[in-house]
């Protein structure tokens, strides 16, 4: 069964002896921000943290909550990722997926299958708390600030909950937002953002936006906010469906909007789309580097609910590895059956975390005809969660992309530079500040498969050294005899 709750999660994890408690007093400016950043440095992703008093907040906050392979798979409640991937690949075998290719809303239509789709509850603890008007104060609240030049704290880790003006058709992302001031937000969304997009239709009709941000709850709910979904497709249906049981949902106390009975913490809000953005503060980006100067629109909260003992998540940023690195990781296992529904050629793709999830993809193909890994590369740059990727690497079938010197090795013996790098005009990641304009810019693409003569090579190409296996086994079971012990 699911998690109903965060501190369910965190009951399991502390038994399972993946949770470190911190009762000493610690500083939500820089402390706990480095505290953190340190653990997510151990091997494995280290433990969670908790961080039981936070000087001058009213709440706990809680770190690297799903800052490894195995507190992601038991938040998916999953043996193993491969079981998760399993489950979304048979459905998605071609005789259901049969039609569904040009609407690119496969995963509603798959929460649907399964009969698990959101349902609207009377009441939830999300909301045993209410306040609202002067009560309101962000600044009680554990956001963090991770490093020296940020001004302000940050919300991590949460779901930003939009819908359409005229639909009404509900979103759910992930999204940076700081503190502007005791009940007002800055909105740290891009412009490839649906949320942006929503944001757009509201102005046409110079109507307010409404807007609530999701803290805890079930922490498969904000991992699955993360996700580039195709289309509009809504990850609370996908949760149903990985959960196997229906995300339960409340009516916000101040806006036309429904959030998880289950959440720790909800901020609810309006956007006033007639009025000027403001000057963002500066922000630590999960790039590794800090947000450059710019204007955002301001999220003012018409209410703060909680539960009676919530815990706030937050996702510390950081060079890698962090948190964020291993929900990448977790990400392009969960998406590669859809990729694959687009991409069939495709044997596995990889962010590699020196990337920080945006600058590098390394893919491994089937190559059955010429030019296929350019194909591959213009595939992947027309799909949402790899439109923006900076530099694609394509090698063959029988390399590893997981192991990187493998790949970085057949790039530099199969890749002629003035015949295999590719370059590509169009959107870039918007917190690319290589980019010459924010969210605009050049990507680029490796061809390091092995070359066939209609691609331009009219040599032969060598093949790669190799043991045989027989030799293999043979020195492998005669290993300690040579005095090399085991």
């Amino acid at each position: 069964m699911p998690f109903d709750d965060l501190s369910e999660f965190l009951a399991a994890a502390e038994h399972a002896g993946e949770l470190v408690r911190v009762r000493a007093e610690v500083d939500p400016v820089l402390e706990v921000g480095e505290i953190t950043s340190r653990v997510c440095r151990q091997p494995g992703g280290g433990p969670a943290i908790l961080f039981e008093n936070v000087r001058g907040r009213s709440m706990p906050v809680v770190t690297n909550l799903l800052g490894g392979e195995r507190r992601l798979s038991h938040a998916l409640r999953c043996g193993s990722l491969a079981e998760v991937e399993a489950r979304i690949e048979q459905l998605l075998r071609p005789e259901l997926a049969e039609g569904w290719l040009g609407s690119l809303k496969l995963l509603p239509h798959l929460a649907q299958l399964t009969r698990l789709p959101p349902k609207t509850v009377k009441s939830g603890r999300s909301q045993q708390v209410v306040r609202m008007g002067r009560d309101i104060d962000l600044r009680e609240l554990p956001f963090l600030q991770c490093f020296p030049k940020e001004r302000a704290g940050s919300v991590t880790g949460g779901q930003l909950v939009s819908q359409h003006s005229e639909t009404g058709e509900r979103h759910v992302a992930s999204c940076l937002l700081s503190v502007q001031g005791q009940d007002s937000l800055g909105i740290h969304w891009h412009s490839q953002d649906a949320a942006a997009a929503h944001f757009q239709g509201y102005r046409a009709e110079r109507r307010q936006m409404p807007l609530a941000v999701v803290l805890g709850g079930d922490p498969a709910l904000s991992f699955l906010a993360s996700l580039p979904l195709p289309g509009q497709a809504d990850a609370w249906l996908l949760a149903g469906f990985l959960r196997e049981k229906n995300v339960e949902l409340v009516k916000a106390r101040t806006l036309e909007l429904s959030v998880p009975a289950c959440a720790d913490v909800v901020l609810e809000g309006l956007v006033d789309t007639e009025a000027p953005f403001a000057p963002a503060d500066t922000v630590a980006l999960p790039s590794g580097f800090y947000s450059l100067p710019g204007d955002v629109p301001v999220l003012n909260v018409t209410a703060v609910t909680h539960r009676s003992n919530p815990v706030v998540p937050a996702l510390v940023p950081g060079p890698p590895p962090t948190e964020q690195t291993w929900w990448d990781r977790v990400a392009e296992r969960l998406l590669r059956p859809i990729v694959r529904l687009f991409v069939p050629e495709i044997v596995d793709l990889s962010r590699p975390a020196v990337g920080a999830g945006r600058n590098y993809l390394f893919v491994s193909i089937r190559k059955e005809y010429p030019q296929q890994a350019r194909k591959v590369m213009n595939a992947l740059w027309g799909l949402r969660g790899y439109a923006t990727q900076k530099i694609v690497v394509v090698v063959d079938d029988d390399v590893d992309v997981r192991d990187e010197a493998a790949v970085w090795f057949h790039a530099g013996a199969n890749v002629h530079p003035g015949r295999d790098v590719i370059f590509c005009e169009g959107p870039t990641h918007a917190d690319d500040h290589a980019a010459p304009a924010a969210g605009v810019g050049h990507k680029m693409g490796l061809d390091a498969t092995r070359k066939w003569p209609e691609e331009g090579h009219p040599r032969d190409w060598p093949d790669p050294l190799a043991m045989s296996r027989q030799m293999r086994e043979l020195v492998d079971g005669r290993w300690r005899e040579y005095g090399f012990g085991g």
